[in-house]
């Protein structure tokens, strides 16, 4: 039976997670501090709470947590494994920038760990559904084949440590940036009073616009919390240099309102329902 740990059972770990036991395979996940929603979550996909040393004994660690929390499981991993003269491969798949990824690595410097680069793009694993697709760089002896085994798609890049990372930061800065974008304009709609004679010109002259918003903004809400640190590493990947990173910097403030706002009063969740709401009635 494959062992492949999953350190992070959120939304998109405990569905990767369910995938790989539906297809065979044991997850091991260590879930210490971590509040009793996130427990009862991972014991829902199948997952087995085991100590940190026992983490070790997998044939793969997967990283699957907040970018914000990338560095931090990699120390957890690089302390368990530094004395074995055998350690599992480590795979982050996280949403951070390349220069973030190579920090990371570093954090195994002196120790027999491989680390391989990831990136998920697409939503959690849903069952009878080939997606999401998990691009891995660094990966020369595919020790990513193991994924694809336990029914992950996998597609590995030719670049260096780091070309997964690069690869999910645009396509990040794309998608959840446009996401980001339209609420902020939707909002700054609202509040001007053109909302309304806005989405019958979006649903008139762009449709496919009217329709990405109305599905991506309202999935955004529980979401916005994580997506900060990932507008964060988006700006650092563009660098100082690029003008652009300034509005990925503007976008990591957008989503953190927005997270307050789900956290607390909900002003801007629900003008932005309203406008979503109104767009059913055009």
């Amino acid at each position: 039976m494959p062992n492949i740990a999953i350190i992070g059972s959120g939304a998109m770990g405990s569905a990767v997670a369910r995938r790989l036991i539906a297809h065979g395979a044991m997850v091991p996940t260590y879930l210490q501090g971590r509040s009793e929603q996130t427990i009862a979550r991972a014991k829902a996909a199948g997952m087995v709470p085991v100590s940190r040393q026992e983490l070790t004994r997998a044939d793969l660690i997967l990283s699957i947590v907040p970018p914000a929390e990338a560095i931090r499981v990699a120390e957890l991993v690089a302390e368990i494994s530094s004395t074995l003269p055998e350690p599992p491969p480590f795979i982050d798949l996280n949403a951070i920038a390349p220069k973030t990824m190579q920090a990371l690595a570093a954090r195994f410097e002196g120790s027999r760990v491989e680390v391989l680069d990831g990136a998920i793009i697409g939503g959690p694993p849903i069952p009878g559904k080939s997606g999401p697709t998990l691009y891995i760089s660094g990966d020369p002896a595919k020790r990513s084949r193991l994924l694809e085994d336990c029914g992950l798609q996998i597609r590995r890049l030719d670049g260096p440590l780091g070309a997964a990372s690069a690869l999910k930061m645009c396509y990040a800065g794309i998608n959840k940036g446009f996401t980001g974008l339209g609420a902020a304009m939707l909002l700054a709609a609202s509040r001007s009073g053109a909302a309304e004679s806005l989405m019958a010109e979006l649903s008139e002259s762009l449709p496919d616009v009217d329709r990405k918003l109305s599905g991506s903004i309202p999935d955004m809400y529980a979401k916005a919390y994580r997506w900060v640190a990932e507008m964060q590493e988006i700006a650092d990947f563009l660098g100082e240099d690029d003008p652009a990173a300034t509005i990925f910097r503007g976008m990591a403030d957008v989503f953190s309102r927005m997270a307050s706002d789900v956290e607390g009063d909900r002003v801007f969740v629900g003008q932005l329902d309203e406008i979503i709401a109104r767009r059913e009635k055009i």
